[in-house]
């Protein structure tokens, strides 16, 4: 199977995973179940990852403000590649979200995938509900898994690193949430994958990550960056906080690394690998 699987998406996570796995990979550009069974066709492949998705160019407001591409890209898309894989007995890993719950920091506890979705006030979030709504159907029939991450934290710089997001806006809140480490993510991808995984699966890392708890140990590599705490409620901005459960994944055997655990790893990758893009572009131009 390892030697036959397509990842569709030629994005932050569609790259990772292939420069991870070396995997072929898919820019293109799915409009209809046509265009899918094409791309099947024409890989043949035994497993589809599939990572197509719309975030927005810059966060997920700009999906309110291009609904006709985040709905096909985050619903449409799903379906068609279901519809594809269950008719061609084709393995399909599709790459969900956790933004799509309400949490109430003062009663809940950490979310389940056994949790029925409710948040609906974002577009982006909507689509991605949608989408879980309707493959779940085929979840106990097909081979179909549905890895969930969350606010995706780097070793090293992207515009979709929430790292690299946080070191741009300087003012920051103070709400843990859960956070999914792409390292981490690889790995935990890889043993779902073997085990032969199926169903939606949270693929976070334990606990929550306050913001100030990795601009601190970012602050110890780079002493002159300064970063302001506010008030979340101040942001007037519509978004998901949220603590979502890893007990499904961890009784798979999969060990989960606390997100405390891997900051520091990941600050001291992320500022190496800044380093050694600087030198780069400086002996280029020498």
């Amino acid at each position: 199977m390892e030697d036959r699987v397509l990842i569709l998406g030629k994005g932050f996570l569609g790259e990772r995973l292939q420069e991870a796995f070396h995997y072929d990979i898919s820019d293109r550009k799915i409009c209809s179940y046509r265009d899918a069974e094409e791309e099947v066709e024409k890989h043949k492949p035994k497993m589809i990852i599939n990572c197509i998705g719309s975030t927005g160019r810059r966060n997920v407001d700009d999906c309110e403000l291009d609904k006709e591409k985040t709905l096909l890209s985050n619903t449409f898309v799903p379906i068609f590649l279901a519809e594809v894989a269950f008719r061609h007995k084709v393995k399909l890993v599709h790459i969900s979200s956790g933004c799509i719950y309400h949490f109430d920091y003062s009663k809940d506890k950490p979310i389940g995938e056994e949790q029925t979705p409710d948040f609906y006030q974002l577009f982006y979030s909507r689509g991605k509900v949608y989408a879980e709504k309707a493959l779940e159907v085929f979840c106990s029939e097909f081979n179909i898994l549905i890895p969930r991450i969350r606010i995706p934290l780097d070793n090293r710089p992207h515009p979709k690193n929430i790292l690299s997001k946080l070191i741009q806006y300087k003012r920051v809140i103070d709400l843990p949430n859960s956070v999914t480490y792409i390292p981490d993510f690889i790995r935990a991808l890889d043993h779902l994958i073997k085990i032969d995984a199926k169903g939606i699966y949270n693929v976070v890392n334990k606990n929550g990550l306050s913001y100030p708890d990795i601009l601190d140990i970012y602050k110890k590599y780079i002493p002159h960056f300064e970063y302001e705490v506010i008030d979340y409620k101040t942001l007037n901005m519509v978004r998901t906080n949220v603590i979502m459960s890893t007990k499904k994944l961890e009784s798979t055997g999969f060990q989960v690394r606390d997100i405390r655990e891997v900051l520091e790893e990941c600050v001291e990758g992320y500022v190496k690998d800044v380093g050694q893009r600087a030198l780069s572009t400086l002996s280029a131009s020498n």
